[in-house]
């Protein structure tokens, strides 16, 4: 039986990412913007110089589709020949055929991304040939201007190793009329551009730690004998350059630039000896505070879902936990971004908000199941040692209070654990409401310990469930009562950077290992698994989880920050089978919560909700991109 129900997660950033394709007039330098002002928007291609058409992709629908908008048109049109996909990117119009890539076949194994290019011709046909070989992963295309070379950065048949400051892929050139026959034209790049059919440029981070730009001049011969050719930088150390694109002139090359002086990219121009200024130039940014268009970040949001009985939300904000009744959401907010996040409360519907706690860091809720005015959480510092002082708390008030308007309510927040514990965090309440499984590092190491829910741990109202000098955390029990689920990195404990799914029974016993990316000694990856964030369907025979088992979907250079751009959420049975992907982007997805019965009632819950909180931000650098170099 399929899972059903509905799933909230979180993404990390994309709330107020607020991009828009712009395009700027380089004789007058006005800047116009080509798409909506309200979804996200990004990737845009222009058909030539001469026609400002542009595709390019957009999450308008709840995920990255691919999208036309013509000259002189404000109508936007959906591209019905790019089949239905979780993910879409890089899309390209030349000679009447569109080129992009897309996830919707998946991979032969774990680790190993389903990003591949396929090409469909819009007006004599809507069939969809792929032009990645099956088993292997590509990113970034680029068409030469003739429409006769296709570029892609590939990672060949690779598992993915896991990398993500800069992928390990090659610069791979073959003829748009025999895709299988496939040259390595450079080793080490990524997002290549066609200058014509002889000159393709890309990025890569150089020896001396400078993005940079890079040329290789294509001989125009697969046959070529020279292949692999070395690459001229074209660019200086002391400025980080990405994503290249060629002006159709063959003169000019725009790249975004990142220098010591300033916090954000920018656009420059490289030009040849010849110089140009006409033409104009297309690219996406944040749209602004002050710019027309949607300035709100809903509290929930719809994303498209692989499987029809399974609803999938997007959450402003971490941690959701839905009270018994699944009319209201729990999550922590970042007031600050800071992770200085409070508790707060939504209706599930979207439409109200309140607050519980504000201005103390809170984070991993678990809403009472017996008591609709209770909800657990842990007080105190995120990511530290094992002897930080964090807490857990109950958190009550009364259920009227959920009744009237959005703003602060009053609350009782009553300590749990001792004093000088260490870091007790992830509480995850019991079925019948009497006990809370959590994490805590009392011991010199982060395991699990069981305690009353109500009266805490004093007078002897606690009892430690695992023991061993590992990392077992973020536990959550099943709706039976019968396992609890965690991660934990007990089979290596080495490595704090891989974890597993495990159950194990609230007496302590039965304790076993989830095998999802293939059975021990399968294979030379299985313990490469970083899962995390476990939670069990209503029926407690499906687990819900976010891990890198999917690799990378694209170029993380070319994104915001993201600190896992791997995470991706999945549903796996309790015996390992049936493993399911339910997101797919370029994003982190985690802290997933999963309504435990019936459907919800989301009211007018829609994409672009006037309930939400104010868009603001810039584009986030990448936190391991640095200019103190």
């Amino acid at each position: 039986m399929e899972p059903k129900g509905t799933i909230v997660f979180s993404t990390v950033g994309r709330p107020y990412y607020g991009f828009d394709v712009f395009s700027v007039n380089l004789q007058d330098s006005h800047e116009r913007c080509l798409t909506d002002g309200i979804s996200i928007n990004f990737n845009a291609q222009f058909v030539d110089d001469k026609d400002p058409t542009i595709v390019f992709v957009s999450e308008r629908s709840g995920a990255p589709r691919v999208y036309l908008t013509r000259a002189g048109s404000s109508k936007t049109e959906q591209l019905p020949a790019v089949p239905t996909s979780l993910f879409h990117d890089r899309p390209v119009r030349k000679n009447d055929k569109l080129y992009f890539v897309s996830a919707h076949e998946q991979p032969d194994q774990p680790f190993k991304s389903c990003s591949a290019l396929y090409s469909t011709n819009l007006i004599h046909s809507n069939k969809v040939t792929r032009l990645t070989p099956y088993g292997v992963v590509d990113y970034s295309p680029s068409i030469s201007q003739s429409g006769k070379f296709v570029a892609v950065a590939s990672y060949e048949s690779l598992p993915w190793a896991g990398e993500f400051h800069e992928l390990n892929t090659d610069i791979i050139v073959f003829s748009e009329s025999d895709p299988d026959k496939r040259v390595i034209v450079c080793e080490r790049g990524g997002w290549p551009t066609w200058s014509g059919d002889s000159t393709i440029y890309f990025h890569h981070k150089a020896d001396d730690g400078w993005w940079s730009i890079f040329r290789v001049d294509f001989p125009g011969n697969l046959e070529f004998s020279g292949f692999p050719i070395a690459p001229i930088r074209v660019t200086p150390p002391g400025v980080h350059c990405f994503t290249p694109a060629a002006f159709h002139d063959g003169k000019r090359i725009a790249v975004a630039t990142r220098r010591k002086d300033k916090k954000y990219r920018h656009v420059e121009i490289l030009m040849s000896n010849q110089r140009s200024d006409s033409g104009f130039l297309g690219y996406h940014r944040f749209r602004g505070e002050s710019a027309q268009g949607e300035s709100v970040v809903p509290y929930l949001e719809p994303v498209q879902s692989p499987i029809k009985d399974l609803r999938m939300l997007r959450l402003d904000g971490w941690f959701p936990s839905f009270s018994p009744d699944g009319k209201f959401i729990a999550l922590n907010h970042d007031f600050d971004s800071k992770l200085n996040g409070g508790l707060r409360v939504i209706k599930s519907d979207g439409s109200q908000r309140w607050t519980l706690i504000k201005n103390r860091i809170a984070f991993h809720n678990s809403w009472s199941p017996t008591e609709k005015h209770v909800i657990y959480t842990s007080v105190g510092p995120i990511f530290q040692s094992v002897k930080a002082t964090v807490q857990i708390a109950r958190v009550s008030f009364h259920p009227s209070n959920l009744n009237g308007e959005d703003g602060e309510i009053s609350c009782d927040v009553k300590i749990l654990t001792g004093e000088e514990t260490g870091n007790n965090a992830f509480p995850s309440c019991s079925p019948d409401g009497k006990f809370l499984v959590f994490r805590s590092g009392r011991s010199g190491h982060k395991n699990l310990f069981i305690l009353d829910a109500v009266n805490g741990e004093f007078d002897g109202g606690i009892r430690q469930l695992t023991e061993g000098s590992w990392i077992d955390t973020m536990p959550c029990w099943s709706p039976k009562g019968d396992l609890i689920a965690f991660s934990s990195n007990r089979h290596n404990p080495d490595d704090v950077s891989v974890f597993s799914i495990y159950v194990i029974k609230p007496d302590g016993s039965d304790l076993r290992r989830i095998h999802v990316a293939g059975s021990e000694g399968s294979n030379d990856i299985v313990d490469r698994e970083r899962i995390n964030h476990v939670c069990f369907s209503e029926d407690g025979e499906w687990l819900l989880f976010s891990s890198n088992i999917g690799g990378v979907m694209a170029e993380p250079v070319s994104w915001p920050n993201q600190f896992q751009p791997y995470g991706d959420l999945f549903v796996v049975r309790l015996d390992g089978s049936g493993l399911r992907k339910l997101t797919c982007n370029g994003y982190e997805n985690g802290t997933p919560a999963w309504h435990p019965g019936g459907e919800l009632d989301l009211g007018t819950l829609r994409l672009g909700s006037e309930n939400g909180d104010k868009l603001k931000g810039q584009f986030d650098e990448p936190l391991w991109i640095s200019c103190d170099i």
